[in-house]
């Protein structure tokens, strides 16, 4: 079971464009049947295009129930199944970017550079609305390690869900790790397992979607990922 999640969340977006293009080439022949239909002057005509029609119509159902539930095991079961998540693959490093040559100077400045200084270097996100969407734990440039509590606020108008991403400092992409779908205000939204990532800087992002899918701005807080505890 776990790696049939995991091939749907590697494979995504594959997925949603095969189903597109099927759904494309089941539109253009519904519409044909369509046309089939107002046309035929013959009864044997009329029911040879209607059962075009119907099985068209069919399949367009078919690949929308796919497509959902597809939306549906990504979003909310694969961030809750520790074996479907990609992120401690050791071979595979889905938050890693393009390794990029710096300037000796540049280089050895960043080196130096304490977790509190590269956090103060980054700006409040405006996408942290107190009383909406809020991450009130971790703090801004904290240090964290092993399992994290976070804690805040999801509580928007007409609320539909919530998920937390996590990023690389210097990444533009982001790895879902977490989603739920009740309503939290000033309490425990979820538990990240910071011991699955390598220890380093990382962004930390609250996204809260209303019931009708549309995203409100996400609330991020940059975080040092230290060396998991000895036990």
């Amino acid at each position: 079971m776990e790696d049939i999640l995991r091939y749907l969340k590697d494979y995504e977006l594959v997925i949603y464009v095969g189903l597109a293009l099927i759904a494309i080439w089941q539109i253009r022949k519904f519409f044909l049947a369509w046309e089939e239909l107002r046309a035929a002057a013959f009864g044997l005509e009329r029911e040879s295009a209607q059962s075009q029609l119907n099985r068209t119509a069919g399949v367009l159902v078919f690949l929308l129930v796919l497509a959902i539930v597809e939306y549906a095991l990504v979003t909310f079961v694969v961030p809750n199944v520790q074996g479907a998540n990609p992120l401690p693959t050791p071979t595979l490093d889905v938050l890693a970017t393009p390794t990029t040559t710096l300037p000796a100077a540049t280089a050895a400045s960043s080196a130096l550079e304490t977790p509190e200084a590269q956090a103060e270097e980054q700006e409040a996100s405006p996408g942290c609305v107190p009383g909406q969407v809020m991450i009130s734990s971790p703090e801004e440039g904290e240090t964290v390690q092993d399992i994290v509590e976070i804690q805040g606020t999801a509580d928007i108008p007409d609320f539909g869900f919530y998920k937390f991403e996590i990023s690389r400092m210097e990444a533009q992409s982001w790895l879902t790790i977490q989603a739920q779908d009740e309503v939290k205000r000033e309490t425990e939204l979820g538990f990240w397992d910071t011991t699955q990532i390598d220890p380093g800087q990382y962004k930390l992002r609250l996204v809260v979607f209303d019931n009708l899918g549309v995203q409100r701005e996400p609330c991020v807080v940059s975080v040092y990922v230290d060396e998991p505890s000895e036990e």
